[in-house]
């Protein structure tokens, strides 16, 4: 009987693993970009858009800068103007490849061990906008390497994040007038 809690506790950690294994892979119907060059995709990226999550509730400013580190992973900086605390503020975090370097398929983690999928579903031929979905299609972002998108950028991108399943409506469209003061 004594061995029942070491069981228990075996079986939880289990479950958090394989659930952890799932939340990496894209969600079903998209397929992550390939080919897929990290060193074009690495810099700085502004937040054009997001669904909301509670981790960037009322940010503004958003931006992730991405950086290519010697051993193939890459560290991801984002960081936001918090309007609720009247401050900056950033989380730097790990992404590893979850396959082959050459498609944008990626885990991300801010905290220790716990991993979430990072999937560049769509990708400008220059690398100037970008769309990122999590692991399922409550996560979205549309990243663009200027702070403003033209009318027409806009709508194209709408169009396409409608094309993966997300529904268009439910997008918060960041506003970028803050200098950062550490960009």
């Amino acid at each position: 009987m004594h061995h029942m809690p070491l069981r228990r506790a075996l079986l939880a950690t289990l479950a958090v693993g394989l659930a952890g294994c799932a939340a990496t892979t894209p969600p079903e119907g998209i397929v992550a970009v390939t080919p897929f060059d990290v060193a074009r995709y690495q810099g700085r990226w502004f937040e054009a858009a997001r669904l909301d999550h509670r981790f960037e509730r009322g940010m503004t400013d958003v931006s992730a800068t991405y950086t290519l580190l010697p051993d193939g992973s890459v560290r991801v900086l984002n960081r936001g103007f918090d309007t609720a605390k009247g401050a900056w503020r950033e989380a730097e975090g790990r992404a590893l490849f979850t396959g082959a370097p050459s498609t944008g398929s990626l885990k991300v983690s801010f905290f220790g061990p716990f991993y979430g999928g990072y999937h560049v579903a769509a990708l400008d031929a220059d690398y100037r906008w970008s769309i990122v979905v999590g692991p399922d299609r409550s996560y979205a972002w549309i990243l663009t390497r200027e702070r403003t998108l033209s009318p027409e950028l806009r709508q194209a991108l709408t169009a396409r994040i409608q094309a993966l399943g997300i529904a268009p409506e439910a997008l918060i469209w960041v506003s970028h007038e803050r200098q950062d003061p550490k960009p």
